[in-house]
């Protein structure tokens, strides 16, 4: 680690109870937690879970972080990666055809509907990618982590991290071309 981890000393603060300290860090965290559970579940109720679990398993466990082994930010990524893989599993391993109704939150004008349209085509595409190559995607592009992080997270090497954002951007590319093709 090159870098000291800026978190030591508020994690610490939050191991020894002091509520203001436990605010500050779910308002640092919570946004970037909560957007990458949506990106991978695709669900916000099942985001706010899993960001929720994530803030209880620092409550429980700040008093015992040893900084050194991976930064604060890496490790809750990797514990949000962790609960949403168990939630896919989950939803895997359940049987039923039931659909949630899901509210249109849009507003009704067109632009809105063409950006919101274009939105949904580049998240479907990248849940379509294969596990490893969206947690790479969403980890680099959307939660902004360096590649050093993010290889951390996942627990692999730099160089297999490129190689799954190669190969995840390539397949991005191509089914966008592909959906763009059917629009026409």
């Amino acid at each position: 680690m090159n870098e000291p981890d800026p978190d030591v000393q508020l994690i610490g603060r939050v191991g020894r109870g002091e509520p203001a300290a436990a605010r500050l860090l779910v308002a640092a965290k919570l946004p970037r937690m909560l957007g990458l559970a949506t990106r991978v579940l695709q669900n916000t109720a099942d985001a706010e879970e899993v960001a929720q679990e994530a803030f209880i398993r620092i409550w429980r466990h700040a008093g015992a972080w040893q900084p050194g082994r991976a930064r604060f930010d890496t490790w809750l990524h990797t514990v949000v990666l962790n609960l949403c893989r168990d939630r896919l599993r989950r939803r895997r391993e359940m049987t039923g055809d039931a659909v949630p109704d899901v509210a249109d939150q849009a507003a009704d004008a067109e632009a809105v509907l063409i950006e919101t349209e274009r939105g949904r085509a580049v998240a479907d595409a990248i849940a379509a990618l294969p596990e490893r190559q969206r947690e790479a995607i969403l980890l680099v592009h959307y939660q902004d982590l360096s590649g050093q992080d993010a290889a951390s997270a996942l627990d692999i090497s730099v160089e297999a991290l490129e190689s799954l954002l190669a190969r995840g951007r390539r397949a991005l590319r191509a089914k966008l071309a592909q959906m763009q093709e059917t629009d026409v």
